[in-house]
């Protein structure tokens, strides 16, 4: 029996509208000290959960952009973005209508040249430096930590 024959129904891959899912932009935010990695992990304003900075495209920026953006709203972060995506994650995000939005993020490095003590969020959330292996221990989303545990910022393309 071959496997067109064994389905009944035909598998869509297709989400029932555009709209079903939505697109976000992570910051994967690192520095080196000691001659290793750290991460930037930082708190969801609600449920206080270990997470990566992450927001809405922009229009006129790219995803790095983006996501440079994002870290600097919500953790003070100063540096440069890559456009290198390291992956992707899916999670559901709550939104102010307490209604699921199923998300997919795209994670791109942000190498961090400082943080700053005020920014957009200041005292809304928490942040930590962990080595990536550690902070893949803490976030909720499996491919999240699958892309965390494997950081190596040797491995980033050069420009």
């Amino acid at each position: 029996m071959t496997l067109h024959t064994r389905r009944k129904m035909p598998i869509s891959l297709r989400m029932r509208s555009k709209s079903d899912l939505r697109t976000q932009f992570g910051a994967l935010c690192y520095r080196i000290r000691k001659d290793k990695p750290e991460v930037l992990l930082i708190t969801s304003r609600g449920s206080g959960r270990w997470i990566i900075p992450k927001g809405w495209p922009m229009l006129g920026k790219t995803p790095g952009e983006c996501a440079l953006t994002e870290a600097w709203e919500e953790a003070g972060v100063q540096g440069k973005a890559s456009e290198q995506c390291l992956g992707l994650f899916s999670y559901t995000k709550i939104d102010e209508t307490r209604e699921n939005l199923p998300c997919v993020g795209l994670v791109f490095p942000v190498k961090v040249k400082a943080l700053a003590k005020t920014y957009p969020e200041a005292g809304q959330r928490r942040r930590k430096w962990l080595r990536p292996k550690k902070a893949a221990t803490l976030v909720s989303e499996p491919e999240l930590s699958v892309i965390l545990r494997h950081f190596d910022p040797a491995h980033l393309q050069r420009k």
